[in-house]
């Protein structure tokens, strides 16, 4: 019995898509970023919360960044599946495992779009009794908000356009290309 199935992902090859942000312009925004935290936070320790996965690589490259006492923890969450709009549902598939409670953490995120993540994860997060709690992220899409919040630290404004690269996937290829490029809209299905 035959049926219909979704047509599968098309992965064109990244070398012809548009370079939105190189690797020297990502590392040298890293580095600015890392030397802001670093200024902010003189003399403390911080924790650093990476969403995985997109914001892996993120997290790593601002580690080595950021010159004062820092460790990291990841959270897992499901929003997106493989699909390339969120569903607007955000659950929590893995926790910190390391309390958080009077320390000074920062949110890592590869992209803030519609803040539905970011928004949920910030509620936890505070329910954990941080010393303080701020936002990194490495794209900021202020034209997707549908919940307000905003980045403590944003890498690069974007437009709404759907990028891969540097961690960001698109139905989980593209993550290890080292700059930030312009996904095609054609391959998408749009």
């Amino acid at each position: 019995m035959a049926h219909a199935s979704a047509p599968s992902p098309q992965f064109p090859p990244a070398a012809g898509m548009e370079i939105l942000f190189s690797q020297q312009q990502i590392a040298a925004r890293v580095q600015e970023i890392g030397k802001q935290i670093s200024d902010e936070y003189a003399g403390q320790s911080i924790v650093l919360i990476g969403v995985l996965k997109g914001a892996a690589i993120f997290l790593s490259d601002l580690a080595r960044a950021i010159t004062v006492d820092n460790t990291f923890d990841f959270v897992a969450v499901s929003s997106y599946g493989r699909a390339r709009v969120s569903s607007g549902a955000v659950k929590l598939i893995k926790d910190i495992d390391n309390p958080i409670e009077g320390k000074h953490v920062i949110l890592v995120e590869d992209i803030l779009d519609t803040g539905l993540t970011l928004s949920y994860l910030r509620g936890l997060m505070l329910q954990h009794k941080p010393a303080s709690l701020k936002i990194a992220t490495c794209l900021d899409k202020p034209d997707r908000r549908l919940v307000p919040i905003e980045a403590d630290y944003i890498g690069f404004k974007i437009p709404n356009a759907f990028v891969i690269g540097y961690g960001m996937d698109y139905a989980e290829v593209y993550r290890n290309i080292p700059d930030i490029r312009l996904f095609p809209e054609s391959a998408a299905g749009h």
